[in-house]
């Protein structure tokens, strides 16, 4: 399988997200006075979830495992810990534009110092200092500064996401420290190393989520919109009120 084939089309899908999502909603109306407010395109997002699924377990899912089955432990944490230090760069990046200076602060503190003495990130020493992480993304800062979720869309390859993240997408591509090496082949090829480990970490998640949802694609959502939610409010996300009882006895 070619590495580079792989992170084009994740690049492909990404770049265009925003529009396709935008068009998606233009659609919404056409759900019917039942949909879930939260998702009205939930027909075309169980499609979407359903071709994601097919894939996952045709190709990304197999790959996943002969990774985690064939390299050491210790390889893998390394790997992992390679990406979330490009991750704690980013997340710099966000927290200032939020004007977090704690997360700011102790961003690019956990960056320099892994960087540096962690031979490049993959040793987390940062954590070993007990340096918290304050991961932040665009879609978050977009939250933060009052930009709405907008409705839940499942993107082609790409998985959940809102509208307010699909349009935070391009920007969060192009903020990946990967998006600054010159060399195509050593960029897609690092890319979809990312892809596969964290694919690989959620496998003992995907099992459970097999074997516990009754519906895996509502378990699925509701569980990302929640996340999303506790992120952008940094863990205290408002009580959503109840939405009002329908009068049955209104005119129509």
């Amino acid at each position: 399988m070619n590495p580079n084939n792989i992170t084009q089309g994740y690049r492909r899908v990404a770049t265009r997200a925003a529009v396709l999502t935008a068009a998606l909603v233009l659609s919404a109306c056409a759900t019917g006075p039942n949909a879930n407010s939260r998702d009205p395109l939930e027909p075309f997002n169980r499609g979407v979830y359903g071709f994601n699924d097919a894939v996952d377990r045709a190709v990304v899912k197999p790959v996943a495992i002969a990774y985690r089955d064939v390299l050491p432990s210790p390889v893998r944490t390394g790997v992992s810990n390679f990406f979330s230090n490009l991750q704690d760069l980013w997340s710099f990046v966000n927290n200032t534009l939020q004007l977090k200076g704690e997360g700011a602060g102790n961003s690019i503190v956990r960056f320099g110092v892994n960087t540096v003495f962690g031979l490049g990130g993959l040793i987390d020493i940062a954590s070993e200092m007990r340096i918290e992480r304050f991961p932040e993304d665009f879609g978050q800062t977009l939250g933060h500064w009052g930009v709405g979720a907008g409705p839940y869309v499942v993107l082609p390859l790409l998985g959940p996401s809102t509208l307010r993240d699909t349009a935070a997408l391009p920007v969060d591509m192009s903020g990946n420290a990967l998006s600054a090496v010159d060399d195509t082949a050593t960029r897609n090829s690092a890319t979809a190393l990312g892809l596969v480990s964290r694919r690989a970490q959620l496998l003992e998640a995907g099992k459970m989520l097999d074997e516990v949802a009754l519906d895996p694609y509502t378990f699925t959502r509701d569980a990302f919109l929640q996340r999303r939610l506790s992120l952008v409010h940094d863990g205290n996300p408002p009580m959503e009120e109840e939405p009002p009882a329908p009068n049955d006895n209104a005119n129509p």
